[in-house]
């Protein structure tokens, strides 16, 4: 091998590692973010206050895509899902009612199933107020309340009361900017 064939093969080995760092450092991460975008997390930056105090405006949150895969929401579950009257927007909320029950709400206290005890929230902002329902969640759906009750829009006032258990996004875990920590 000649001087000018070496030197070829050097220039070339080198072209080659450098796409290859290239790849490694741009293209594997891209790719990595995507899939996890798409297939493990959801990313959601809260545009409201209706979940007050537990979640604030502008609070960013991810969402487990996964979490619902072999279980079912439960009561008190913070859900990230696709607004039933406009599947553009993606809400957040908690799981109050679930599949098959019936859910009054009396001078703002929420009763199950036409329980004479009301169900316990601590997490609520304020005092809520009004009275609603009867409400019978369908199979496969759920009903859902934001925390701060006197000023949020939620199942008590949506034309499509309900919301079905495809249009479950993700459940919120945790909250990363600009607080930090996980959500329940």
């Amino acid at each position: 091998m000649n001087q000018s064939t070496e030197n070829l093969d050097i220039k070339n080995n080198k072209v080659k590692r450098i796409v290859k760092e290239c790849f490694d450092l741009i293209v594997i991460p891209v790719l990595l973010a995507l899939f996890c975008s798409k297939v493990l997390i959801v990313n959601a930056t809260i545009p409201s206050g209706s979940m007050e105090d537990t979640i604030l405006p502008g609070d960013r949150i991810i969402g487990a895509r996964l979490a619902y895969l072999f279980q079912e929401p439960k009561r008190e579950d913070i859900i990230i899902f696709r607004f039933p009257d406009d599947e553009s927007q993606v809400f957040i909320k908690r799981v109050i009612g679930l599949s098959g029950e019936t859910i009054q709400i009396v001078d703002g206290r929420v009763y199950i199933d036409g329980s004479d005890t009301p169900l316990e929230e601590v997490y609520l902002k304020e005092a809520p107020k009004g009275s609603f329902g009867p409400y019978k969640v369908p199979e496969d759906s759920y009903f859902v309340m934001g925390d701060n009750r006197n000023h949020s829009h939620d199942s008590r006032y949506w034309e499509n009361q309900f919301v079905e258990k495809d249009h479950i996004l993700a459940k919120a875990v945790f909250q990363y900017y600009p607080r930090l920590g996980m959500v329940d």
